[in-house]
């Protein structure tokens, strides 16, 4: 609840304690670590690796750079620094600074504390308003980050050597609080040079202006690594001033990777867990391929849009074939392939061949899937039934009671039942999507023969 304190008089008699910004994130986060509380909410696989070196480093004290290839979750590890501020900050009301106020430092608002005192008026900013981001682009200027005299002001009668006739800039509005820069290699030098004075002295230089600001912001920034964006580089000298420099990476465990698919992607609708973990592993796969540019990386984003995209196709389905419900099957992942490999950078050798590269290694990643759920079942009925003739027909159009109604007899086995309990399946959806998975098993293990084509595959 916001404090009900609106004079800088009734601050200072409340008890208030003043603490300078890097002070009320350390103490924020050493309460959170003592009381057992996860400060990074939402972020898989960083736990022994990138995490313990966040948290030094803001004891520390540092300004941080973040660098990793795409996708590795470092906009989103930066945006839970917000959680590290106290929910409430008091401000001194109308400062275009956000300044503290038992701490002025622009000249307007040092004149209206020396003349109100006690009476200073005194608003409360909650915590996600003091983290601010900016993504770097070519055309970021020093106006946009540090800032310029503002014509409109002189117009108004103040002369030009006024330090009121500046208009202040992202990072100086950011005071008492986080600004956050993504990819900022991407600024040009001279822009990062702007920077210097504000990264180690704490106050900012606009033209000829003698202003010093004591300026209290934490500044971090991300970066893909510089050998592969070739777009800039971060300065040496603006480098040295950052005090952490960590590494992300992708996540590490399978099992991370897919709370990754779940937390981020939107489904229309419902994705079986072995989907998930066939979509995980297959971008694993791409990870460790060495036909993929590894320089460029393959982004979460890969495997969360595969996700997203095999749920899209079973509403598709759903709603031309009638189904009660929309439940993604592994006939889906062909549709995720189609739309998905201009994700991918290949090596410059493998021009032509990309299609062949993706479908071997989702295979890789059913068949490896399918031995992880469906090991120690006997599917030696099923394969007699085929080979005696039956053919199992399926396809990114055909409903799941069809699907169902169309496979072998099997007499007494309970063999279906068998595959569906071990995979959870409960619904008609589910259990085609099942069984479509063992017997996508048994044409990777050369059970069975596999023929597809027109959006139809048939084993036989």
């Amino acid at each position: 609840m916001q404090p009900n304190i609106d004079t800088v008089g009734a601050l200072r008699a409340s008890g208030y304690e003043d603490k300078s910004l890097r002070a009320e994130i350390r103490d924020n986060l050493l309460q959170a670590l003592r009381e057992g509380r996860d400060p990074w909410p939402g972020l898989h696989g960083f736990e022994g690796t990138v995490i313990p070196q966040l948290e030094r480093a803001l004891i520390a004290g540092h300004d941080i750079v973040l660098l990793g290839e795409r996708g590795q979750g470092k906009t989103r590890l930066l945006r839970t620094l917000a959680g590290l501020l106290d929910e409430w900050s008091p401000v001194i009301a109308g400062s275009e600074l956000g300044e503290h106020p038992f701490h002025p430092i622009t000249s307007v608002s040092i004149r209206r504390a020396a003349e109100l005192g006690d009476a200073l008026p005194v608003e409360w900013r909650r915590r996600d308003e003091r983290y601010v981001e900016k993504l770097a682009t070519p055309d970021t200027s020093v106006a946009d980050l540090i800032g310029d005299v503002d014509p409109m002001k002189v117009a108004e009668g103040r002369s030009l050597g006024d330090p009121e006739t500046i208009h202040f800039g992202l990072i100086p509005r950011s005071h008492r609080g986080i600004v956050a820069i993504n990819e900022l290699p991407d600024l040009a030098e001279r822009i990062q040079v702007a920077m210097l004075n504000v990264m180690e002295e704490r106050d900012i230089q606009i033209r000829g202006y003698v202003l010093r600001l004591p300026l209290d912001v934490l500044v971090v920034a991300s970066a893909n690594p510089e050998d592969y964006t070739n777009r800039g580089r971060i300065i040496t000298p603006l480098k040295d001033r950052f005090g952490a420099e960590i590494r992300t990476h992708y996540p590490l465990e399978l099992a991370d990777e897919t709370a990754v698919i779940r937390q981020e992607a939107e489904l229309v609708a419902e994705v079986p867990e072995y989907l998930v973990e066939i979509l995980a592993r297959f971008t694993r796969a791409l990870r460790e391929s060495p036909s993929v540019d590894q320089r460029s990386g393959v982004s979460a984003r890969f495997s969360i849009a595969g996700a997203e995209t095999i749920a899209a196709a079973a509403l598709h389905r759903a709603a031309r074939q009638g189904e009660p419900e929309a439940v993604a099957r592994p006939v889906d992942l062909e549709t995720a392939v189609e739309v998905l490999g201009g994700k991918i950078e290949f090596e410059s050798g493998e021009e032509g061949r990309e299609e062949e590269v993706l479908d071997h290694l989702l295979r890789t990643a059913t068949a490896q899937t399918v031995r992880e759920h469906l090991r120690g079942i006997d599917f030696s009925l099923l394969v007699d039934a085929i080979e005696a003739g039956a053919l199992v027909t399926t396809g990114e159009q055909m409903a799941a009671r069809d699907f169902l109604a169309g496979l072998p007899v099997l007499g007494e086995s309970e063999l279906y039942d068998d595959i569906a309990a071990r995979l959870g399946a409960r619904t008609d959806g589910e259990r085609a999507g099942a069984i479509e998975l063992a017997l996508e098993g048994l044409y990777l293990s050369r059970k069975v023969s596999k023929e597809s084509g027109g959006g139809e595959v048939v084993y036989g």
